[in-house]
């Protein structure tokens, strides 16, 4: 802008802010007795106008509107559960193609050695011992893990005491690698698949955010701990823990100035979610949970009596007289009541049904899982095995994608990828790409986690990023100097070659895909090799050489891949 324009536009603001008010005085005062009307009729006084407002240097103590009040203003958010008239039953598998779906679904990836081991001892027994972790023997993982990331094992206050008064990304980058090797090569995959999805459903963000210093163990004490256990248990660690706490800002949260963010993703996130209380309720959350903080110093979890607000309290159908400034176990109580909740049932089995089974599960299925859930005091393994073993998960082939991270894990491990001399670094580019296709581990920067459904990772740029990590693995598998160990590529085919190029497609597609190309698509591979599937293989062709890697990312590109 000019001088002269500036000079003229500074002059018109000028007389405006300067003008006499007495033009406008009848329509401010009509304004000021409406909203007075309707003040009184709500029961909150009016509040003077700014220009009128005393300064005061002490805080001056507020009085929440009435609850029927704040109820009116904040509708009911309508919840997502299915209504039982959209109910429907789906058809049972054969036996192998049964151990197949099992092995995709209840893997970070289904390879030929675990398709093998499901069918060796059948899926119940499998699904089993699964579920009891310890009785899977995995020492080559945990000492994977102990060797390579010791910062894992740090408490909160030796972060403190090494790092502060600095932060640092280092354990949020720790812990999201060694999460990633434990997909990638742990014995114990449905373990790892159900720490997946409690990470997604009690979000605390890494490498850097609040949680900076306390991450890693809230991954460890809270998320893997009682990843199979009850989640009533679950939910009191996680509310106790300095993550979580800092997380949401219940460490700041005071009886005077009370933060609602931890009440309201409790209620709406944790557990009985959205339509099932009044906004109202959301600050008695936050009220019960006052108190629940952490120590400046070394970052650990602190009750600070002296936040906790008293008097009687109700949320939902829960309520306490909460007469004492000790209150620890006023919130506690809270808690367990939410994680019984017949709507946090609903919640929980919903959503396993949905990582699971469908997009969109028939609710006879999250009826019953939701009752297995509550007959069981909150315990997990029963209502996962319920659920692994139903027909409505025996007839979901198809139903369900893969997200980008899940799909590139799969890759690694459908071909045979183990630990190298660069482990860490390999997995850092793991995490890079996973970021490129939008599902950066543990970097969901809102509360509700990563979804879980087909439509949020349609995208080309989704799509375009799993495509270039498939074709990356190819590249370093033929490197001189890989970073992790890649068996051969050759040895994805048969030991003898396949005589015809629809053959060896075949082949290679049933040994990545675990079945074959539909035959559009074995044609439109051959097509990319310019041959017919008819024609022969011959042992110099480049098929066999420097074209494999491309044919295998062509593979892994499919369509049939993507799904989980």
């Amino acid at each position: 802008m000019d001088l002269p324009r500036r000079a003229s536009l500074l002059a018109t603001l000028s007389a405006a802010v300067s003008a006499p008010a007495e033009a406008d005085a009848s329509p401010a005062k009509a304004r000021r007795a409406a909203r007075a009307a309707r003040a009184a009729r709500a029961g909150v006084p009016e509040p003077l106008p700014p220009r009128l407002t005393a300064p005061t240097a002490d805080p001056v103590p507020t009085v929440a509107p009435p609850s029927r009040t704040v109820d009116t203003a904040y509708p009911r958010r309508r919840s997502t559960i299915r209504p039982w008239w959209l109910t429907r039953e789906a058809p049972a598998l054969g036996s192998e193609d049964a151990v197949v779906h099992l092995a995709r679904r209840a893997s970070w990836g289904a390879t030929p050695e675990l398709v093998a081991e499901i069918s060796a001892v059948g899926r119940v027994a499998w699904v089993d011992a699964q579920l009891n972790p310890a009785s899977v023997p995995d020492a080559a993982t945990t000492d994977l893990v102990a060797s390579t990331w010791p910062r894992l094992r740090l408490a909160t206050w030796e972060v403190h005491d090494t790092y502060y008064p600095s932060s640092t990304g280092d354990l949020g980058t720790d812990v999201i690698q060694a999460y990633l090797a434990r997909a990638l090569w742990s014995k114990r995959q449905l373990l790892e698949v159900l720490v997946d999805f409690w990470t997604n459903h009690l979000v605390v963000t890494a490498p850097w955010g609040d949680a900076w210093d306390a991450v890693h163990r809230f991954h460890v004490d809270v998320v893997r701990a009682h990843a199979l256990g009850r989640y009533a248990d679950m939910l009191v660690a996680a509310a106790k823990h300095p993550a979580m706490l800092n997380q949401l800002d219940n460490g700041s949260s005071t009886k005077r100035s009370p933060n609602e963010n931890f009440g309201r993703e409790l209620l709406e996130l944790h557990t009985v979610g959205p339509g099932a209380y009044p906004e109202s309720d959301v600050r008695r959350s936050a009220l019960v949970l006052t108190g629940l903080s952490t120590d400046r110093e070394s970052g650990e979890y602190y009750y600070r009596h002296i936040r906790h607000h008293t008097g009687p309290l109700s949320v939902m159908d829960w309520s306490d007289p909460n007469a004492s400034a000790f209150g620890e176990k006023v919130a506690d109580s809270y808690l367990v009541h939410l994680a019984r909740h017949p709507r946090t049932a609903a919640t929980i089995a919903r959503k396993l049904a949905v990582r699971f089974v469908s997009d969109d599960p028939p609710s006879a299925l999250v009826d019953r899982l939701a009752q297995v859930y509550l007959a069981n005091d909150t315990r997990i393994a029963p209502v996962v095995r319920t659920l692994l073993l139903s027909s409505e998960f025996g007839g979901s082939v198809g139903q369900k994608v893969k997200r980008p991270l899940e799909n590139m894990v799969s890759t690694a491990r459908v071909l045979g990828v183990r630990p190298g001399p660069a482990t860490t670094s390999w997995l850092g580019d793991l995490v890079w790409n996973a970021k490129v296709a939008g599902q950066q581990p543990m970097g969901w920067p809102a509360p509700n986690g990563f979804p879980d459904v087909a439509g949020a990772w349609a995208g080309a740029g989704t799509t375009l990023a799993a495509w270039n990590w498939h074709m990356g693995q190819g590249w370093e598998a033929t490197s001189s100097t890989p970073r992790v160990a890649y068996p051969a590529l050759r040895g994805l085919l048969p030991a003898v070659v396949p005589s015809t190029y629809g053959a060896l497609v075949d082949a290679l597609a049933t040994r990545l895909l675990l079945a074959p190309l539909p035959t559009a698509k074995r044609d439109a591979v051959c097509a990319f090799l310019d041959k017919t599937p008819e024609a022969a293989v011959r042992s110099t062709d480049a098929v066999l050489g420097w074209r494999l890697p491309y044919v295998v990312a062509l593979v892994l590109d499919s369509p049939e891949f993507a799904t989980r």
